[in-house]
């Protein structure tokens, strides 16, 4: 399997070389060359798989060469050992031919875990066997840093440095990130906002000295690898309910497009799927991509879904490439025109043919949302779940195919909005009960790249070992 740039001006690369490089050179993402495909008797064949070895079916044909079969099936199954459940993301029910996807059994309670735990075992192999050391830099906006966190954590070979929004993650994202007190870990607190955040990431990439110096990566969704492990619970979760005798509908809540990428990139791989809807909080520069065709930024508003607070979604480029054709060029000048413009539109005809549909929730929607699932189906949500839930409830088109909302996060992690619809305080696992009373470790710094730089730069062991 080869990579291509979603610009088209970077070298194609090899999965191992893609997994290690993160961002492309000239900008873009690096998406597979082509869709490997599933028969239905293979994708029926998944029924019979433990989720370790159907992650390890579906994900081998992207590794290529890089990684023996062996070697690989046995990453998958160390992965997800660390998961409390044993289906590692089982459905439950929340009405007739309506379900949740619980993507929450992790160690750090977020669907990030899924494809964070499997990633820093690559790294152990890659680098391994190469004898090198990375610096991942990454941004987040509550969950991937503490998953990115709990994935690398004590790994010799890694250094990992996350730039969080100060004050814009709930209590808990922050402590999950800022009690881990490895020496290899650096916690950054960013004067601004997420878009700000992931904006010095890319900067850091797109400055090939800096990157080439440290030898940069990434953990957050413009890493293949991120996208690539999401891809299998659409999958396990279609074959459970019929697939691919039938097809399923999936409401995502969204920010980044990343979660929902991994959807399309299951439909391209053969997945029937009826819809794929698009769900998001008041900063709803998606959904209202999906329903006029402007791609335009506007302020970042925050919200009780804070994971959500995003208006530049990194993977929204890899769905523009395939829209358009896999043109570079034509991603490359769109991409030039959300820079200088503020935003770009595309002809409607070209999103009316797909399976996408789009709508958002306001933060009063989200609340009575937590507490209607409460009163109808016992079941205690977070806020980015009760997004999917009552945007999936509006745009679903057919209520005769299985509608299956991606509940990301565990309630316990965003207890003020959970209390607050329900009067009930969600409880943390067994494993962070004691999360309020450990020590905290991070600085806070401005909003200024050469002063985030400056402090990457003195930290990171791959200088200190020349």
């Amino acid at each position: 399997m080869r990579y291509i740039s979603t610009r088209g001006e970077a070298p194609v690369l090899s999965f191992d070389e893609v997994v290690l490089t993160g961002l492309a050179r000239d900008g873009g993402l690096y998406v597979p060359e082509t869709w490997p495909q599933f028969s239905q008797d293979e994708i029926r064949s998944l029924a019979s798989m433990n989720y370790a070895d159907a992650a390890a079916f579906l994900l081998y044909p992207f590794i290529g060469d890089a990684i023996s079969k062996s070697d690989f099936t046995a990453m998958t199954t160390k992965a997800y050992a660390s998961f409390s459940h044993q289906a590692v993301v089982p459905l439950s029910q929340l009405g007739p031919n309506e379900f949740l996807m619980e993507l929450y059994h992790g160690p750090t309670l977020a669907f990030k875990d899924v494809a964070l735990q499997l990633l820093g075992l690559l790294y152990d192999h890659l680098l391994g066997s190469r004898g090198k050391r990375v610096t991942i830099v990454g941004a987040t906006s509550g969950d991937t840093g503490s998953a990115a966190i709990d994935a690398c954590r004590g790994r010799d070979a890694v250094d990992i440095f996350i730039l969080h929004p100060a004050g814009r993650v709930s209590e808990v994202q922050r402590r999950q990130m800022t009690t881990v007190l490895d020496s290899n870990v650096h916690n950054i607190a960013v004067e601004g906002d997420f878009d700000d955040c992931q904006a010095m990431v890319k900067a850091m990439f797109n400055d090939l000295a800096f990157r080439d110096e440290l030898a940069v990566s990434a953990v957050n969704s413009i890493n293949w690898a991120r996208v690539m492990a999401q891809i299998v619970y659409y999958f396990t979760v279609g074959v459970s309910l019929g697939s691919p005798d039938r097809a399923v509908s999936f409401s995502v809540p969204s920010g980044n497009f990343g979660d929902v990428y991994a959807g399309y990139a299951a439909s391209k791989m053969g997945l029937p799927v009826e819809q794929l809807i698009v769900a998001t909080n008041r900063n709803d520069i998606l959904s209202r991509f999906f329903n006029s065709g402007e791609y335009r930024k506007s302020g970042v508003d925050p919200t009780i879904s804070p994971s959500m607070d995003i208006q530049v979604s990194s993977n929204f480029e890899r769905f523009l490439f395939d829209l358009h054709g896999r043109d570079g060029v034509a991603v490359s000048d769109l991409m030039s025109k959300l820079d200088t413009d503020g935003g770009f539109s595309v002809n409607m005809s070209l999103l009316n043919e797909g399976i996408f549909s789009a709508g958002s929730s306001s933060e009063d929607e989200t609340l009575q949302t937590i507490q209607h699932t409460l009163q109808d189906s016992l079941k205690l949500v977070d806020p980015h779940t009760a997004v999917g839930l009552k945007v999936g409830a509006e745009c679903r088109n057919h209520s005769d195919a299985p509608l299956v909302t991606l509940s990301t996060a565990h309630p316990a992690k965003f207890p003020d909005a959970v209390e607050k619809a329900t009067g009930v305080h969600p409880e943390l696992p067994g494993h962070l009960s004691d999360l309020f009373t450990r020590e905290e470790r991070l600085v806070q710094l401005p909003n200024d790249l050469s002063t985030v730089k400056s402090y990457i730069r003195e930290r990171a062991r791959i200088l200190q070992a020349i």
